[in-house]
């Protein structure tokens, strides 16, 4: 029942006190990505599309370097600063999530760091 602290370098390093992700008791709780270039820590350029495809992979690294997957998703989080971006959003994020999709919140905020357009958060099982 310990929890284990995930890093890797595939997806962008945390930005502040926290980590990727924790696991713990069979989950993976995975911190909230933005739609950073894990190469050169800048924000992918591009529109909403862009910067959806680069968050996805970014948590598609991190749930891989936990011991999950994308597949193994219970739960989502997405945090767009426009809902008029909603349409845009979908399209790209059902692309990573063609079968049984993972249940799924989306809320419109003010800002988010480093001026990103999106995040998105993920609970998955593990392996």
């Amino acid at each position: 029942m310990s929890k284990q602290v995930v890093a890797t370098g595939k997806a962008p390093a945390a930005i502040g006190p926290y980590s990727q992700a924790v696991t713990a008791n069979g989950f993976v709780f995975a911190s909230g990505q933005i739609p950073l270039d894990p190469a050169t820590g800048q924000i992918a350029p591009g529109g909403i599309a862009e910067q959806t495809k680069q968050v996805l992979e970014n948590l598609k690294a991190v749930l891989e370097a936990a011991g999950s997957s994308l597949d193994k998703a219970l739960k989502t989080t997405i945090y767009i600063t426009d809902m008029n971006n909603f349409a845009a959003v979908n399209e790209v994020y059902g692309g990573y999530f063609e079968v049984d999709p993972a249940a799924r919140a989306t809320v419109e905020v003010c800002r988010l760091p480093k001026d990103a357009l999106i995040e998105i958060d993920a609970i998955a099982l593990k392996e």
